[in-house]
């Protein structure tokens, strides 16, 4: 596949440099100067997902399209978590594959996530990190998203239905307690003054 793209994409007018795994493949990604990366999750060496990882947590923002033969939601959600711009499943379209570096490609680079502070918790979206009274705090995918998303909105109250439309992939399929059940496992790892369940209405983190 890596020699049919390089074909195709040279055909095109790029400029196309490869590697055959992840850990040669992220040193080309640190030290190039690339307008794109398309990145596939099943690598030797280094996952997709460790390389944009990665890429990230050194401040490289150059866009990333993830390929991948996993359709689910769940994986497609993990790629772009960890800071993958755009994610396509096999088998592919080449036409779509060209059409979606185009558009990243008129994105241009994303600027680094500014650091969040709310209360005692700060969290940094692009090391995907989060430190409660400067004591760093493992926290799952799910939970670093609902914390994020909590984060932005800091001192508001957001109700179940729009954690549910913003943290979870498709509400509809989601069990009815799911956003109690994440809440909880929150306050147990920053602290329950920090996040306010405001009865009826929706919960509310510290500002």
């Amino acid at each position: 596949m890596v020699a049919a793209l390089r074909r195709g994409l040279a055909a095109e007018g790029f400029v196309v440099e490869s590697a055959s795994d992840g850990i040669s493949g992220l040193e080309l990604a640190q030290h190039g100067d690339f307008d794109a990366v398309v990145l596939d999750v099943m690598l030797p060496g280094l996952s997709g997902y460790e390389v944009v990882r990665r890429l990230r947590a050194h401040d490289n923002w150059v866009p990333v399209l993830m390929l991948s033969a996993k359709d689910g939601e769940y994986d497609q959600a993990d790629a772009l978590d960890d800071g993958a711009d755009d994610y396509l499943t096999k088998p592919f379209s080449f036409v779509v594959l060209l059409a979606r570096i185009r558009a990243l490609l008129r994105r241009g680079a994303r600027a680094r996530p500014v650091v969040l502070s709310a209360g005692d918790v700060t969290l940094d979206p692009a090391s995907r990190e989060v430190w409660v009274n400067g004591v760093a705090v493992d926290l799952r995918p799910r939970e670093f998203v609902l914390l994020e998303y909590l984060m932005r909105n800091a001192g508001r109250v957001i109700g179940k239905a729009e954690l549910l439309d913003h943290v979870w992939d498709n509400a509809a399929e989601v069990a009815p307690n799911a956003v109690e059940v994440y809440i909880g496992y929150l306050r147990r790892k920053i602290g329950s003054g920090q996040l306010i369940t405001v009865r009826g209405v929706g919960y509310r983190l510290a500002s």
